[in-house]
């Protein structure tokens, strides 16, 4: 049974940073394209950042390019997502999900991803 499970989130002032983790487990990503997405309260679910499967291919939305980095690490079938910089704005529920391909040109498309984490909460205080 695959799992992914998300951690990391948490409560922090403007300004902070957070490191969140998506475990896999259940088989192996490490030839699969991966992203973050986050969701705000009354919003819906947005693109964040985005990895091929190596991480040398990433991609950012605006509103957190210069700020987020996503990384991976195959060997332990996790992806990362290092916040620095954090705002009230960025508050949200963030998830992660794998795509069946290694690559992936409509990375903001949900539809791509076949595999989703629960999602861990993150929020930003003023």
């Amino acid at each position: 049974q695959v799992q992914l499970v998300e951690s990391g989130g948490g409560l922090v002032q403007a300004g902070g940073s957070l490191r969140l983790s998506c475990a896999a487990s259940g088989r192996s990503f490490d030839n699969k394209a991966a992203s973050w997405f986050r969701q705000a309260p009354g919003k819906e679910r947005r693109f964040v950042a985005y990895s091929n499967w190596s991480g040398r291919s990433t991609y950012y939305a605006d509103f957190v390019k210069g700020r987020f980095t996503i990384s991976r690490d195959n060997a332990k079938n996790t992806v990362y997502l290092q916040m620095n910089s954090l705002k009230p704005e960025d508050t949200a529920v963030y998830y992660c999900a794998f795509a069946p391909k290694s690559a992936l040109s409509d990375f903001g498309l949900e539809s791509e991803y076949d595999y989703w984490g629960q999602g861990t909460q993150v929020t930003v205080s003023s």
